[in-house]
Order: structure tokens, then sequence, then C-alpha cells
């Protein structure tokens, strides 16, 4: 039980954390871009496509705070959505804290197995190797989306999704724990695979948005992310050191 406890207690401080820090840089980074996006969306029909189960962009939950153009046609009802503001604001750090706690459960669990994280300066390289994983590499073949850019269908790009996620955490794994050339020349196939297979593409590239104010929220959301894998890794350390005062695993804590 002591070691399900220090697990759970690591990854809510980390992920209470890191999941503020995201809330609190995105509000300055990535919702502006955003809210220029859906003036942009809104100018054109309206005509959008669905971003919410696509975690490569990792975006925000904010709504446009823009005039809503004239409808030729009666709007369709999009179901309650948290005000423009401190709610709206509120509801993006809780989804953030959620969303960090999970992560961090899954950075502390790993590294587990290969001896724990010690201090804060390991932390920061088990964060850079969750940002290639879970942003860096996904991010490649589907970069973030802004409101009204065209996607391919989303079942098609999770499942990308996710097996480039697991083929580059496979592979960075054989590199990084299995000193053998053989098993090196297969981590790089892993990791390249997914890229020469390529993500599902639309079938128009035809978009409103402005091709500068995509490359900007694209730079955006990865330093965002950046940060975020670096605080919850380094977050991760730190408590991990206060709690088992070594640097061995969880697993010698349980007492």
């Amino acid at each position: 039980m002591n070691l399900f406890r220090n697990v759970v207690f690591i990854a809510a401080i980390a992920g209470l954390v890191a999941g503020v820090v995201l809330a609190c840089m995105q509000a300055y980074a990535t919702v502006p871009l955003i809210l220029k996006a859906e003036v942009y969306e809104q100018a054109g029909g309206g005509h959008g496509h669905d971003h919410a189960a696509v975690p490569a962009a990792t975006g925000t939950t904010a709504m446009s705070t823009a005039a809503p153009a004239e409808a030729t046609a009666p709007a369709e009802d999009e179901g309650w959505a948290p005000a423009d503001g401190f709610e709206r604001f509120a509801f993006s750090v809780l989804a953030n804290i959620v969303t960090g706690i999970g992560f961090a459960l899954i950075l502390v669990a790993v590294s587990e197995f290969a001896g724990g994280i010690g201090n804060w300066r390991q932390g920061v390289f088990w964060g850079l190797a969750g940002f290639a994983v879970f942003t860096l590499a996904p991010g490649l073949g589907l970069p973030p989306e802004l409101p009204a850019m065209p996607a391919a269908d989303l079942t098609e790009r999770q499942i990308w999704w996710w097996a480039t996620v697991a083929a580059t955490a496979i592979g960075l794994g054989m590199i990084a724990f299995r000193k053998s050339l053989p098993l090196a020349i297969l981590a790089v196939a892993l990791i390249v695979a997914p890229h020469i297979v390529g993500a599902p593409q639309p079938g128009s590239y035809e978009t409103a948005i402005p091709e500068g104010l995509h490359h900007q929220f694209v730079v955006a959301v990865t330093v965002t992310n950046l940060v975020f894998w670096l605080v919850l890794g380094a977050v991760v350390g730190v408590v991990r050191g206060r709690l088992t005062g070594t640097a061995t695993n969880l697993r010698d804590s349980f007492a």
C-alpha cells in the first residue's frame, strides 16, 4: 500500500504544479491564437472539425470571445461551454491538472523500472523523453490544428498517434537501456516506421487560416508542452527525492 500511495502522491503534486504552469502559459501563448483562428472560422461560415480527441495538440479549452458572424441558417446547439474569463480559465486549469497527473503517473511508473528518478536533474531528462514521446514524435505527422483547419478521419488519426507514441517509447527505451547495436538499429527502425507509413491526411488542405498563424500556433503548443514536461519531470524528481531520501526506486521504501 505504501508503494501505491507514494506513486499517487508524487504524481498528484507533479501534475498539480505542471498543470497550473501549462494553463498559465496557454492563456498567454495559445489561447489568443485560437481566438484569432475562430474569427477566420466564423467569417468563413463556421465550418470546423472536431479537435477534442487528438492528444497530439494538447491545446486549450478556450472558446471564442469574438462576435458571431451573421447566420444564414439556424445555428446548431453545441451544448454547454464555460463562460469567457475566469470560468474558462478555471476549467482549463482543471483539465490540465488532470492531464498532468495522468502523465505523471505514467512517468513515475515507467521510471521506477529503471531505478527511479532521484533528483530534479534526472527528472529533466525523463521529462525530455516524455516530450519526445507524447509531443515531438506525433507532432511531426499530426501538428496541432487550429479551428477551421481540415483534418483526416478522427479514428485514423488516433490510431496513428497512439502507434507513434508506443513505437517512440519502445525505441527510446531500447536505446537508453539496451547497449546492443542490433537492438539500437531495431529501435531506430521502430521510431522511424510510423513516419514512413505517414500520418492520415485530409482530402483537401483548403483553409481560411493564414499559414503564419498556424505556424505560430504549432510553435506555441510545442514550446508550452516542452516546458510542461520539463516542469513535470523536475517536480517528480524533487518530490520523490524528498519522499524516499535516496535515489533507489520506490519499491525499496515498501515498509
